[in-house]
């Protein structure tokens, strides 16, 4: 299935529940510039309405019209009437004992995500869902053993950075020591399969009169959707990570079965012609340390060869167990060797530090409910990846 046919056939927002929950009023949350001010004038306001609303929602945060003071009174009341600023339901917030922040977040419709909030010395990192699920079967993914229900529209996407900012006590944002200084679109599903709600939500993030996170603080992160890459470069420029995780087709082939679609040939054209590509700004290839399956010194040398000529940062990633998981974490030596090959090839390898293992809010341990497996369980898991691999191939 192609992105633009994948984007359609899940395109499943939910604005009858949406608008249901909210009394029959529209979600601002979510529209673009032009169409607030489309709004303003549809209910008889002008169009400066949209400047003055866009402030209040994306830079104060502000979830009720009462408190919009430079808006005169009755502007308040009438856009009371029509109109909403809604979030969705935290369901659950688990805290890491590294400090680590976890929510589990219920949409209008009754579907749910995941979100992760990861503190750091220097910044604060934000992990952002495009999807309810996901269409992928990368076997070393927790979220991949889940169906995709549908894709997230722009308002549910960029309204997890707004939920964690109200969480985080961080509106306005500070100008300096942002609690949430970068956003990473490596939450569960493929943001290039959702590319439209995806683009449209970051371009809300990085508009300078908002949220305001600059585009070289986003990471959006590809498991190799290959057609949609160039455009994500030329209209969005952020940062590009790819996960790579194998460096031979006929393994990806296993563990990532869209390689099957866009193998490593066509993958790495893809990356050697990202737009803005260069030394100061250089894709990361993630890679995840499997034990006896991709972490060899040879798989490393490979890897070096395989990256050739593109600018890049290889983050080596531990592999973060989950109930049924089929591999096992490489060991401290066999990363170390694998990443002092790779350094000394002249590519920074550095070792991503786990994070929110305790409350399975690690890199790969997402999915909308964590769960024990049962027998049952792993067979139904086993006919889901059957299903999504016959789909892709298809």
């Amino acid at each position: 299935m192609s992105a633009s046919n994948h984007a359609a056939a899940f395109a499943l927002p939910a604005t009858d529940a949406l608008s249901s929950s909210l009394g029959g009023r529209k979600n601002l949350v979510g529209l673009s510039r032009d169409e607030l001010e489309a709004e303003m004038l549809s209910v008889g306001l002008e169009k400066f309405r949209a400047r003055q609303l866009w402030h209040w929602i994306y830079h104060r945060g502000a979830t009720d019209f009462a408190v919009m003071t430079t808006l005169a009174k009755p502007v308040r009341e009438k856009l009371a009437e029509s109109y909403a600023v809604a979030r969705p339901t935290i369901v659950r917030d688990l805290k890491s004992v590294d400090g680590t922040r976890k929510w589990l977040l219920r949409m209008p419709d009754g579907q749910e995500v995941e979100s992760v909030h990861i503190p750091e010395e220097d910044r604060g990192t934000l992990c952002v869902s495009s999807q309810v699920g996901c269409t992928l079967t990368c076997r070393f993914c927790h979220t991949g053993t889940q169906r995709l229900v549908r894709n997230l529209d722009a308002s549910e996407i960029v309204a997890q950075v707004m939920l964690a900012r109200d969480a985080l006590g961080e509106w306005p944002a500070p100008p300096d020591g942002r609690m949430i200084s970068n956003i990473v679109m490596m939450g569960m599903g493929e943001p290039l399969f959702n590319y439209e709600n995806v683009a449209k939500a970051l371009k809300i993030v990085m508009d300078g009169d908002g949220i305001s996170i600059s585009k070289r603080r986003i990471t959006l992160s590809t498991s190799g959707v290959v057609p949609a890459m160039k455009r994500c470069g030329e209209e969005l420029n952020v940062n590009l990570a790819v996960s790579l995780h194998a460096v031979t087709d006929e393994l990806r082939d296993i563990i990532m079965p869209i390689n099957r679609k866009y193998p490593l040939k066509e993958l790495m054209d893809a990356c050697r012609t990202y737009p803005g590509l260069n030394n100061a700004r250089r894709i990361t290839f993630e890679y995840v340390m499997l034990k006896g399956v991709n972490d060899s010194p040879a798989d490393a040398r490979a890897l070096v060869k395989l990256l050739e000529g593109i600018p890049s940062k290889i983050n080596l990633i531990p592999f973060n167990p989950w109930p049924g998981a089929p591999y096992e974490r490489s060991t401290d030596r066999a990363i170390q060797v694998f990443g002092d090959i790779v350094n000394n090839a002249g590519y920074a390898s550095p070792v991503r530090t786990t994070r929110g293992e305790d409350i399975m809010a690690a890199c790969g341990q997402l999915k909308s409910a964590s769960v024990r497996l049962s027998a049952a369980d792993r067979a139904a898991i086993e006919k889901v990846l059957a299903e999504k691999d016959a789909a892709l191939a298809g």
